[in-house]
C-alpha cells in the first residue's frame, strides 16, 4: 500500500508511506512500514512547500491507502496515476523500488525470525520490549520534581497572513507521568503551518526523548505521556488546511516549547532551544545543459542550543533528525548552480554560560536558464530563545540577489515562486541556537578559545560576555571579575 494522506495519521503530502501486511502461515501478524521523503509531490510549486498555499490540494497529490503492488508486481495504473500528477517523475521510480524493497527484506528478515523461535516468543518479545521501555520512561519520570511548568513558542507566520502563531504549552507533571496541554495555541491558519494531530504527537513524543535518550524509541517510551488534543487549535488541522509546513517547521517549535517547559524542571537535562528550522529551500527550473527540468532541495543545518555541561552544536541537523543536503560539489554537479559561499555563521549563537553553537551562512548563484525559488523556513522573526538567563541565537535570514537589488521576503522565512535568471543569487544565514545561562558567568578561558578561532571580534566578546580583553586577545581575569561586579551591582 502508498498512502500520503495528512488527515490519515501522516504529516505533509511529501513525506510517502509504505505499508505491507505481514502474514504468518496465513494470519496477520502485524504490518510493515516505511516512510520516505520525496522531492516534489506536485502542487504549486517545485519541492512541495507551498508558502502561500490555502487549501491541501494546492500542495500536490494527496494519496488515500492504496495498493500499489499486486501480486507482488507494481500496478501501471495507479504507478501512472501517480507520476503523470508529480514533477521529475522519472526519478521517483528509484524511491518507489526502495521503499517497497525495504519492506520486502522486513518481511524476509522476520519470517526467519518466527520460524526461529515461534510467534509467540517472537510477540512476548516485541511486549517485553515496549514494557522496558515505558518502565525506564517512567523512572526518568518519577526522578523530576513535580509541578506545573508552562511555556511558549511562535511560529513566524502562517506564509499567507503575517502575524506570528502561537503554541502555548501547560506541562502537569505528577507521580511517574506527563500530561501536555496546549489549550491557549493559536487557531487554524491561512497558510502552511498548520499542524495535523498525528506531527503534533510526534513533536511531543520527539522532544521528551531528546531530554531522556536512553530510552528505546517505540511506543512503550511514549506511555506515560498523556496529551489533550488541541482541538480548534492550528495544532489539530482538519481538512481541508494546508499543512505543507507541518513536519518540518511546526513540529520544531511544538518541540522548543516543550524543551522549554521541562527546563524549568530538569535544567541539567534540557538544552536551550536549537535553531529550530529544517531551512527548506526548493528551486525548480529547466537546465539548458542538460535539456531536463529539474527539483534542486536543499535542507541546512543550524546552531543546537547550548546546556548545563556544553557550548552548542554547530551546524547540526534539525530537531526532527533529517538529514542535510549533500555536499555542495555534489549539488553542483547536478544542477546548474555555483555555491558562492558555504561558511559558519559566526557569533549566531545565542550568548550565555554556554553559547549556542552557530548557524551556516552560504550563496548560492544560478549559473543558466530560468528557476523559481520558494522558501518554507521558520524563526526570521523571532530567534531561537535562552533559558536561565542566556540570550537568543541569531534569527533567519533570506534575501535574493537579483540586478535590480536585492529582496527580502515579506513573511521573512517564507515565501514562493520568486522566479530567477542566471546570474541571481539567494543568500540564507540559519539561526544560531539559544544561550544557555548567564553570559557574565562564562569561563573566560573558552571566550579567549571563541577569539582565537575568530567567533567573535574583541568588542563583540566584551560586551556579549562581560569581559576585559588585553591587546594581545588575552581575557584579563581581574579585570573581568571586576567589571562583572560591577555589573551585578547595577543590576541588583
Amino acid at each position: 500500500y502508498i498512502v500520503n494522506d495528512p488527515y490519515l495519521g501522516g504529516t505533509h503530502l511529501m513525506d510517502v508511506r509504505f505499508a505491507l501486511p505481514f502474514y504468518h502461515r496465513g494470519e496477520l501478524f502485524c504490518w510493515l512500514q516505511n516512510t520516505g521523503h520525496w522531492p516534489d509531490i506536485g502542487g504549486m510549486v517545485p519541492g512541495g512547500f507551498s508558502a502561500k498555499a490555502t487549501e491541501v490540494e494546492q500542495e500536490g497529490l494527496r494519496l488515500p491507502p492504496v495498493k500499489l503492488f499486486k501480486r507482488g508486481a507494481m500496478d501501471p495504473e495507479i504507478y501512472a496515476i501517480i507520476t503523470s500528477n508529480i514533477r521529475i517523475a522519472d526519478q521517483r521510480i528509484g524511491d518507489i523500488r526502495a521503499q517497497a524493497a525495504a519492506l520486502k527484506v522486513g518481511e524476509r528478515r522476520l519470517t526467519e525470525l518466527i520460524d526461529r523461535y515461534g510467534p509467540a516468543v517472537v510477540r512476548q518479545a516485541i511486549g517485553e520490549i515496549r514494557a522496558r521501555a515505558a518502565t525506564l520512561m517512567r523512572a526518568h519520570i518519577a526522578g523530576m520534581p513535580d509541578g506545573i511548568y508552562r511555556s511558549e513558542a511562535f511560529v513566524d507566520s502562517d506564509g499567507v497572513v503575517d502575524e506570528p502563531l502561537r503554541i502555548a504549552l501547560t506541562l502537569t507533571k505528577s507521580g511517574d507521568g506527563l500530561a501536555f496541554d496546549f489549550t491557549g495555541s493559536s487557531p487554524p491558519c491561512r497558510g502552511p503551518m498548520n499542524s495535523v494531530v498525528a506531527t503534533t504527537y510526534s513533536a511531543v513524543y520527539l522532544a521528551v526523548r531528546h531530554v531522556f535518550p536512553d530510552t528505546p524509541l517505540n511506543a512503550g517510551a511514549f506511555e506515560p505521556l498523556a496529551i489533550e488534543r488541541p482541538v480548534g487549535t492550528f495544532l489539530d488541522a482538519r481538512y481541508p488546511r494546508p499543512v505543507s509546513g507541518c513536519a518540518a517547521e511546526v513540529s520544531q517549535r511544538i518541540a522548543e516549547a516543550v524543551f522549554l517547559a521541562l527546563v524549568q524542571a530538569v535544567p541539567d537535562k534540557v538544552t536551550a532551544a536549537p535553531a529550530g528550522t529544517s531551512g527548506n529551500f526548493a528551486l525548480g527550473g529547466f537546465d539548458p545543459r542538460r535539456g531536463a527540468s529539474y527539483v534542486m532541495y536543499q535542507i541546512s543545518g543550524g546552531g543546537y542550543g547550548g546546556n548545563a555541561l556544553h557550548d552548542g552544536l554547530t551546524n547540526g541537523c534539525s530537531t526532527i533528525g533529517i538529514s542535510k543536503t549533500a555536499p555542495v560539489e555534489v549539488m553542483e554537479q547536478f544542477y546548474p548552480v555555483l555555491f558562492r559561499r558555504f561558511a559558519l555563521r559566526e557569533g549566531s549563537g545565542g550568548a550565555g554560560r554556554h553559547r549556542g553553537g552557530f548557524g551556516v551562512h552560504y550563496e548560492v548563484e544560478l549559473l543558466s536558464g530560468e528557476a523559481r525559488a520558494s522558501f518554507v523556513m521558520d524563526h526570521g522573526r523571532f530567534g531561537p530563545p535562552g533559558v536561565l538567563g542566556g540570550e537568543a541565537g541569531g534569527p533567519n535570514v533570506v534575501r535574493v540577489h537579483r540586478a535590480g537589488g536585492t529582496y527580502t521576503p515579506e513573511h521573512l522565512s517564507k515565501d514562493q515562486d520568486i522566479p530567477l535568471q542566471a546570474g541571481d543569487r539567494v543568500e540564507v544565514m540559519t539561526p544560531g541556537g539559544g544561550g544557555y545561562g548567564d553570559p557574565a558567568t562564562r569561563d573566560p578561558a573558552l571566550v579567549e578559545r571563541d577569539l582565537v578561532r575568530g567567533y567573535y571580534t574583541p568588542e563583540e566578546a566584551g560586551r556579549l560576555f562581560r569581559v576585559s580583553i588585553d591587546p594581545d586577545g588575552t581575557v584579563d581575569r581581574t579585570a573581568t571579575a571586576a567589571l562583572r561586579a560591577e555589573t551585578t551591582r547595577r543590576a541588583g
